[in-house]
């Protein structure tokens, strides 16, 4: 054999050598846990187009098996408030539900899913992907050993089910609502009992009278718990959930050890299923408030002017007594206050003129 021929050969097999670890390791099957904060039967959530099993599903699929993820519902695995904990520790790598319910962690995860009279699913979208929310998202989750994702939206919400008519203020004083989070501070500051229950218990309460109005989500999912069977009033646009995002959160170190085209996949399906879902609330409230309002004499109108000038006044200063305390949420609030003065600037030239025009 000539010199040449045996040097071209010699390297031809260093390069092959050199290239096996990298394919054995691009080939390397991860086996991954997620939990959720919802049930493994709830609907849009755990079982919907572009919940959490869709979006296991689609990440197993697009990576051909390599990266498996096996789905728990709240109480499976871990508790249902849980999930937060348990991938910050590495526990499991994966949890599926909405950054607001981790505001006891740090206030700006409120920002993150759904701000009272905040961005609708557009802006909402346009201030996560382009306008850097995500990456503050990512900012203030990096000390809890996290990665998070939007991965869902249920798009505008509803005020909710109230037994009697509310007309001015003073009607809320006293009022047993079902309300969580944030709008329940709201609500609760002006003369509001807010109470957390979780969604099967929302029907018996306000069917016995322990509570007087409640809040879940929207049409469909409202009707499929039997709201409508125990209030007739229902009051729409949510001012307190104008767009509620949903999160997938994963451990820092375990994404880390992910090779890039599956972050590639975790990624793109996160965002596939933003859109689906959102898309699948859209159809399916639409059909859901056509049937509650021609069929099961459920009365729908927006709450009066009065009442949502006191629950604007009122979210501001809470807002603001949040800003003041903390530099994180300070941070986060006037990026997503930014955006969204830009947002409103531009939704009065298209969104709005849509609905005032073109809708009509």
């Amino acid at each position: 054999m000539r010199r040449r021929d045996f040097t071209k050969l010699a390297l031809a097999g260093a390069a092959g050598t050199i290239a096996a670890p990298a394919v054995a390791r691009a080939q390397t099957t991860f086996n991954w846990k997620m939990t959720s904060f919802y049930g493994p039967n709830a609907a849009f959530y755990s079982t919907g187009p572009g919940g959490a099993k869709d979006l296991a599903k689609r990440i197993e699929d697009m990576s051909g098996g390599r990266l498996k993820i096996q789905f728990y519902g709240a109480g499976e695995l871990i508790p249902a408030a849980e999930g937060f904990d348990a991938v910050s520790a590495g526990t499991v790598e994966m949890n599926y539900a909405n950054s607001y319910f981790w505001t006891g962690k740090s206030f700006a995860a409120q920002y993150f899913t759904a701000v009272p009279f905040g961005l609708n699913f557009q802006g909402l979208n346009g201030w996560m992907y382009d306008g850097g929310g995500l990456q503050l998202w990512r900012e203030v989750y990096d000390r809890f050993n996290l990665v998070p994702f939007l991965c869902g939206n249920t798009g505008v919400q509803m005020t909710g089910w109230f037994k009697k008519p509310v007309e001015k203020v003073e009607d809320l004083k006293g009022l047993k609502m079902r309300i969580p989070g944030l709008a329940g501070r709201v609500y609760q500051s002006l003369g509001v009992d807010a109470r957390l229950l979780p969604p099967g218990e929302i029907f018996p309460a306000l069917e016995r009278g322990v509570i007087d109005a409640a809040e879940f989500v929207g049409p469909f999912l409202d009707r499929q718990l039997g709201l409508q069977r125990a209030a007739k009033y229902y009051y729409t646009t949510g001012w307190h959930e104008t767009a509620t995002a949903s999160e997938l959160i994963v451990n820092k170190a375990k994404w880390a050890s992910l090779p890039a085209d599956l972050k590639a996949i975790v990624e793109n399906a996160c965002a596939a299923c933003n859109a689906i879902s959102e898309a699948w609330c859209q159809k399916n409230n639409a059909e859901a408030m056509e049937d509650l309002i021609k069929n099961q004499g459920v009365i729908a109108a927006p709450l009066p002017d009065a009442i949502v000038a006191a629950l604007r006044s009122a979210n501001d200063k809470i807002l603001a007594e949040a800003v003041a305390k903390d530099a994180v949420t300070k941070k986060v609030h006037e990026s997503y206050m930014a955006y969204m003065g830009k947002y409103k600037q531009w939704a009065a030239y298209s969104e709005a003129v849509y609905h005032d025009k073109i809708l009509k």
